[in-house]
Formats: structure tokens, C-alpha cells, sequence
């Protein structure tokens, strides 16, 4: 199989001068990429009891919804404040420079269904902290994560283990 950073496009100084962003939208756009990324994320959870896939904006609902779909579960999108039609559980998380806010629906969850939390990449871990609080407050259990491309010298995967996560990431990248 070939390597998923080849599929990776590296853009220096983006967002902000220093970064290097991993901008998997090129590994989106290969046929070969995303079946890649698709099977690597779910490898680990195949044969075990997932009852929906939560995709975390953005680029999670491209990832989440192929997963599910091969697991044959459903999707739960979260999404930043404000766009969800419905009634939602709010949680906030700090950014960089400030917070956010990320909602689910209230009845997304069942109480004790089994979730796969879906994102294309790790840094801090906040968003995916974030996500992994909502489906927690709906009653849901944690299988684990997945991503893409984790960024092991930001600390989210140590921060998501620490919450007693299984974390699976399929490239790690040193640096941010």
C-alpha cells in the first residue's frame, strides 16, 4: 500500500507564518488516497459494535460519512455554534487565540450507543475533546478516534488519552 503523505499536500506558512499546514484535500481528491484513508480509519473498529460515526467539522464529515457508511452505522455531524437546525448541547473549547464552540443535536445520540469520533487531523485535541464531551453528555460511549494526520508535538493525542481514549492516526508529522 502506498504511503498516505504522499497524497498530503505540505502548504508553509499557512494559516500564519511558521506553520506548516497538512492540507489533506489532495489526498481527498486521489481515488486511491481517500479508499486509503477511509480503510485506515476504520481498520482498527471493523467486526466491533459502532453504532454511529461522529465527524468533526469540517473535513471530519468527508472522512466520517465514507466511514460509516463501510461500517454501516450512521453519522453524526458536529458542527461549529449555530448551524444545526435543532435543538443542541453546546460545548465550548480554546483556540490558539480564544475559544469556540461546537453543537450536536440533542437526540443524535442514543444513551449507551457505541460512537467512533472521525477527524482529519490531531493537533491540540480541543475539538476532538470538545466532541468527545457532547456525545458523553447524550449518553454515548467512546470506541475511540480516528484521524488522518496526528501533529504528536502539539499534545493531543497524549490529551485524549489521558481522558482514557484509544487514539489511532494513520501519519504522525513532527513539528505543527
Amino acid at each position: 500500500m502506498d504511503d498516505i503523505k504522499q497524497h498530503i499536500r505540505t502548504i508553509p506558512d499557512f494559516p500564519q507564518k511558521g506553520i506548516l499546514f497538512r492540507d489533506v484535500t489532495t489526498l481527498f481528491a486521489h481515488p486511491a488516497g481517500l479508499r486509503m484513508a477511509v480503510d485506515g480509519l476504520l481498520t482498527p473498529w471493523v467486526g466491533a459494535r459502532i453504532d454511529a460515526v461522529v465527524g468533526l467539522e469540517a473535513r471530519g464529515f468527508i472522512l466520517g460519512g465514507a466511514v460509516a457508511h463501510q461500517l454501516g452505522c450512521g453519522f453524526v455531524p458536529v458542527r461549529k455554534k449555530g448551524k444545526l437546525p435543532a435543538a443542541t448541547h453546546a460545548q465550548d473549547y480554546a483556540l490558539e487565540y480564544g475559544t469556540a464552540t461546537v453543537e450536536i443535536h440533542t437526540d443524535a445520540i442514543q444513551p449507551g450507543q457505541t460512537v467512533l469520533i472521525v477527524d482529519d487531523l490531531l493537533a491540540t485535541g480541543g475539538t476532538a475533546e470538545a466532541g468527545i464531551k457532547l456525545v458523553e453528555r447524550l449518553g454515548g460511549q467512546i470506541a475511540g478516534c480516528a484521524f488522518v494526520v496526528d501533529l504528536p508535538d502539539l499534545g493531543g493525542r497524549r490529551r485524549l488519552e489521558a481522558l482514557g481514549m484509544s487514539v489511532h492516526a494513520l501519519a504522525a508529522y513532527e513539528g505543527h
